[in-house]
């Protein structure tokens, strides 16, 4: 299938103002590009493109004072299948793990491994081990945390979350990711487009939240926001946790004016 993807994205700058952008999506996905994406920077300024250390596409510019608009449209094919999922997807021993999936074992700014790992081992402990432990956490999370975006918070952690019992979807993969690495499974954070293909829709539109796990040897997509396996996922970065995936960070005051995002499948 074909899904059109894009944003519309203002924020007014009271002086001139660095900024680090990830509003690409990430390389893994180029190839599915039906075409260049077409990012726009209003007013124009020169972007310069760098890879950051967990192979997300990057730029940096230096925005001018007032209203900045990003803007982006593309078109991505898409294999129209489900999450792929493999219930016999072994854990491995941590002595025998690549070595550049060790730090997302380890604890980062939002998913404290260090304050969960016993909560975690009471509640998981019995769950098997690889797949079915990692299933066991995203049905933990999805039936414990209620969700409602006026739950938002930028400095809520997982164990925040585990305390508080809401939030969004970063807060949902935040506290997932936490309780795997507790349980010795490698886990990332992933953002990107996810619109409401194959389900009903649920405005308004946003980018999305999941994460992935390392078990039989690759990285597996999982969701405890939905806890389903959804279609049409566009990966744009992925990180130890949120603070790695901002798709704008602005070096001073940064007001968001507008925010819109699509992830539309295109009808033939």
């Amino acid at each position: 299938m074909l899904i059109r993807i894009g944003y519309d994205i203002v924020f007014n700058l009271p002086a001139p103002t660095p900024m680090l952008l990830m509003l690409h999506v990430h390389p893994s996905r180029f190839a599915t590009l039906c075409g260049p994406e077409r990012l726009s920077v209003e007013p124009y300024v020169p972007v310069t493109s760098y890879v950051d250390t967990f192979g997300n596409s990057c730029g940096r510019m230096v925005a001018m004072a007032g209203p900045v608009r990003f803007r982006n449209d593309a078109i991505v094919y898409d294999d129209g299948q489900p999450d792929a999922v493999d219930p016999t997807a072994r854990q491995h021993p941590i002595d025998d793990l690549p070595a550049d999936t060790l730090q997302f074992l380890l604890a980062s700014r939002y998913c404290e491994v260090d304050l969960l790992k016993d909560i975690a081992w009471g509640l998981f402990s019995g769950a098997g081990d690889g797949f079915s432990r990692v299933q066991a956490i995203c049905e933990w999370v999805h039936g414990n945390v209620t969700f409602g975006y006026h739950f938002a918070s930028a400095t809520k952690s997982a164990a925040d979350v585990y305390r508080d019992r809401k939030g969004v979807c970063r807060d949902f993969t935040h506290l997932a990711i936490a309780f795997c690495r507790c349980m010795n499974i490698p886990a990332r954070y992933a953002t990107g487009y996810m619109g409401e293909i194959g389900v009903p829709p649920a405005p308004p539109g946003d980018f999305s939240a999941w994460f992935e796990v390392y078990l039989g040897g690759r990285w597996w997509t999982r969701d405890a926001r939905h806890n389903m396996r959804r279609i049409g996922r566009v990966l744009m970065a992925h990180g130890r946790d949120a603070t790695d995936v901002a798709l704008t960070t602005a070096f001073g005051v940064a007001e968001l004016k507008q925010f819109t995002v699509w992830t539309d499948e295109v009808k033939s």
